[in-house]
């Protein structure tokens, strides 16, 4: 990759990148600490990355330093199955994406990184899988889980509304 490929690539990417590690751990400060540090990793491996490339590879810099973090101030997320009926929302609110973000923020960390990484970001299941380290029917299974669980979770939408 040249130095304008990656230049190019910050512009492209620098937001998609900072989206979704924001949504994982809602602090935007410590977002922008790690999308810096996932760019230097970057620039550091500069020769060796294919620019066709890059943005699987800042994705996957991205999910493996989110991983570092949270292993590293002790919030690491337990991958085990959601009890639904744990977790579900009956009061009525008016603000979706509140209710939507709660619930996100219940779900096993590697379910909410393959829902982003397709819901919000668009990722393919083969492109989440390589990210991941996942094969694909692995990361289908935790997008169907997920999605199951928010939609128990957000319940009927009249409540929500």
């Amino acid at each position: 990759m040249e130095l304008e490929e990656y230049n190019r690539c910050v512009e492209l990417h620098a937001d998609g990148v900072f989206r979704f590690i924001v949504k994982q751990i809602r602090d935007r400060d410590t977002a922008k600490d790690i999308v810096q540090d996932v760019f230097e990793k970057m620039w550091k491996k500069l020769p060796s990355i294919d620019a066709a490339k890059a943005k699987t590879y800042l994705f996957t810099s991205a999910y493996h330093t989110l991983v570092d973090y949270t292993r590293k101030n002790s919030r690491q997320a337990n991958f085990t199955e959601v009890n639904h009926n744990q977790h579900s929302h009956s009061t009525q609110y008016s603000d979706l994406k509140e209710v939507l973000n709660r619930g996100l923020d219940l779900l096993p960390e590697i379910q909410k990184t393959v829902l982003l990484l397709r819901d919000y970001e668009g990722y393919s299941y083969e492109e989440i899988g390589e990210i991941t380290n996942l094969n694909e029917s692995q990361v289908k299974v935790y997008i169907f889980r997920a999605r199951t669980f928010l939609r128990n979770y957000i319940g009927k939408p009249e409540q929500v509304i």
